[in-house]
């Protein structure tokens, strides 16, 4: 589902409100670096590709159409910048290292205790998804974490439907049994 109030900043950015486009910034930002830092693996280049593809969205404002949502039409853009990077740098050595957090809560917990136990989860989680190849673990983040559909991955990555789910398949296979000891 579109998000109407994005649709309302789209329109007053192509007016020439930079104010909107501030707005629209600030709500996919996170995500947008998430993307282009799962590709890259290089906070600092994470952070360019970031930017660029928010000046990419900015001058292009006008060629969003609404078909799809603002969110996987920027996502796309962010994909194809971090690839074209990541194709510039083929030769630098390239490791992935993401923040996940997520909220866990045990209620047999002191906060202390269950700071720390989700702290000790977050780790495992994320030497977990770590392991899985780049387009994998990204996957994972825009199905899971980003909520997703699989055609907005489609649109995102280029890859079809039945790409996307045998990708996912095989990473949730390989998380489950990295993953195993915390259930």
């Amino acid at each position: 589902m579109k998000n109407p109030g994005d649709q309302i900043h789209i329109e007053k950015v192509k007016k020439g409100d930079l104010g909107s486009f501030t707005f629209l910034v600030d709500k996919y930002k996170n995500m947008a670096y998430t993307i282009a830092f799962k590709i890259l693996g290089n906070a600092e280049d994470a952070e360019d590709v970031a930017q660029e593809s928010f000046v990419k969205a900015f001058l292009q404002i006008n060629a969003f159409q609404g078909k799809s949502k603002f969110s996987t039409w920027l996502y796309t853009i962010v994909y194809r910048t971090s690839v074209s990077k990541l194709q510039q740098d083929k030769f630098q050595f390239l490791s992935i290292d993401e923040e996940i957090s997520e909220n866990y809560n045990d209620d047999h917990s002191t906060p202390q205790i269950e700071q720390l136990q989700a702290t000790e989860r977050d780790k495992f989680v994320k030497d977990a998804i770590q392991k899985l190849p780049k387009i994998e673990s990204l996957l994972i983040t825009l199905y899971y974490m980003n909520e997703n559909s699989v055609e907005e991955i489609g649109e995102i990555t280029g890859l079809s439907a039945a790409n996307i789910k045998v990708k996912l398949f095989r990473a949730r296979k390989v998380l489950g049994k990295e993953l195993q000891f915390l259930l």
